[in-house]
């Protein structure tokens, strides 16, 4: 029996041990998609806990809290950081077959130098240990970004966003790693949701102009993807529903616009005439500046009413949808393509029943502008953990260019997630030293190295043009 989670953890055979520790396991991260909030580490304020690193917004873990019957209070109510910790320790002890088992193993172990397994007996311990780490090392964002080898940060920002913290961060210079915001402009695309009017108004004043119709929108988004790349974006992201498909006149996209900005009801069908509409035109614009474009597709949001009224999104009350995406995405593509607009784009799935339609959606759009110009994205949000990062190569490996692929992100709020990067390194070099071992392709390591290699960190560099 293999010793729990040891140097060679998931790695279950020789060239799998050896493409980890030799080509991937000491590569920079470069870390295309996260969530981590500019002024947190502009700031850089120590951690007071370990429960304020572990728990603070932590959505993953409050929904495992929640399945094992701990109460609310203990995830985002008035219980103290300590009794927090010790509840979520509680419960983790019997968390077999969840990936958080394995991620708050490896937290503790890079991050604090514990090797004591999460129990209820030794959640005091841990908690009295972490602590001492952190006071002893002012534990702080700069810290734990500055020791996770990390080399590029790209957070997600609204483009009515002033990037001051951005801009703040490159001029003290704590963090060794660039930091770079992505522009992210769902409010503007959602004109069916009760935040566009504000949006519109938001946007508005900080460009200096009234949004009149959708060509002074369109002007408005411009300008402020013109800024974010003067302050080194190179990357967009769009959170879609579904993949939204019509083709409308100027007159009738100008319509719904005004309708929408108005505050009046638009219908299913003007709403995604819109959507799709304004994506195309965005695209345009990522494709003159070099961006990549990230389209996350699948997800079913803020499916509890009840508890979002009391905390609001992201607090662990979504899940995965079940759209019919194939042939919207095949139009919506194909239209930025015809027009020699389609800039590299990134796509994820939530639900993994499409993985082989995006798999095979990348070759119809492939070109030699750019080696893997459409990616098929890691396995997203419920989909990051070990089978569903194993599915996702898979279908790319059966269906595309796997050796071409970017590979992970940490699509994550926390400064600890780090280790999903090691993580998703070992699931993917045992993937490929399987299939060595099997002898469906040649125990090769200068081939086998470049392959690791590129997938850990080359192809994320080049392909974005950090």
């Amino acid at each position: 029996m293999k010793p729990f989670m040891d140097k060679d953890f998931m790695l279950t055979n020789d060239t799998a041990v050896r493409l980890y520790h030799e080509y991937s396991e000491n590569l920079p991260i470069i870390d295309y998609h996260c969530h981590l909030v500019p002024q947190q580490i502009y700031e850089d304020k120590p951690f007071g806990n370990i429960a304020q690193i572990f728990l603070g917004g932590d959505h993953y873990k409050w929904r495992y809290m929640r399945s094992c019957g701990i109460d609310e209070r203990y995830m985002t109510g008035d219980a103290s950081d300590k009794e927090k910790f010790l509840a979520f320790c509680g419960c983790l002890q019997y968390a077999i077959g969840n990936p958080l088992y394995h991620w708050t193993h490896l937290e503790l172990k890079r991050y604090f130098g514990i090797e004591e397994v999460v129990t209820d007996r030794t959640a005091e311990k841990i908690w009295e240990q972490a602590n001492k780490v952190i006071e002893q090392t002012q534990m702080s964002p700069s810290k734990l970004i500055n020791d996770s080898n990390v080399e590029v940060i790209c957070t997600t920002d609204d483009p009515a966003d002033s990037l001051e913290y951005h801009i703040a961060i490159c001029e003290k210079g704590h963090i060794n790693a660039s930091v770079r915001p992505t522009y992210r402009p769902d409010f503007a695309l959602n004109i069916d949701k009760e935040t566009f009017v504000p949006y519109i108004k938001r946007l508005s004043a900080v460009v200096g102009y009234e949004l009149t119709d959708f060509d002074t929108l369109l002007k408005a988004l411009y300008e402020r993807a013109d800024f974010f790349n003067e302050n080194g974006c190179r990357v967009s992201d769009h959170a879609l529903d579904g993949a939204p498909f019509a083709m409308i006149s100027e007159d009738e996209l100008n319509a719904i616009y005004k309708k929408g900005a108005a505050g009046e009801a638009v219908s299913i069908d003007e709403a995604e005439a819109y959507k799709s509409s304004l994506l195309r035109k965005l695209a345009a614009k990522y494709h003159e500046l070099g961006w990549a474009m990230q389209l996350h597709i699948g997800a079913l949001r803020n499916n509890n009413s009840s508890m979002y009224k009391k905390l609001g999104a992201d607090t662990g009350f979504d899940s995965i949808n079940d759209y019919n995406i194939a042939e919207g995405l095949s139009k919506l593509l194909n239209s930025m393509n015809e027009n020699g607009e389609l800039p590299k784009t990134i796509l994820y799935t939530l639900n993994p029943k499409d993985n082989y339609v995006l798999a095979t959606m990348l070759g119809n759009f492939q070109s030699s502008e750019c080696a893997g110009k459409i990616q098929f994205g890691s396995g997203w949000w419920f989909n990051d953990q070990r089978d569903g990062m194993t599915e996702q190569m898979k279908a790319l490996g059966n269906l595309g260019a796997l050796c071409k692929f970017v590979g992970m992100l940490t699509d994550s709020r926390s400064f600890l997630s780090y280790t999903r990067h090691e993580y998703f390194r070992r699931i993917m070099c045992n993937i490929v030293g399987t299939w060595v071992e099997n002898g469906e392709f040649p125990q090769d390591y200068d081939t086998l190295g470049k392959i690791v290699s590129d997938i850990s960190y080359n192809n994320a560099k080049k392909y974005f043009g950090f």
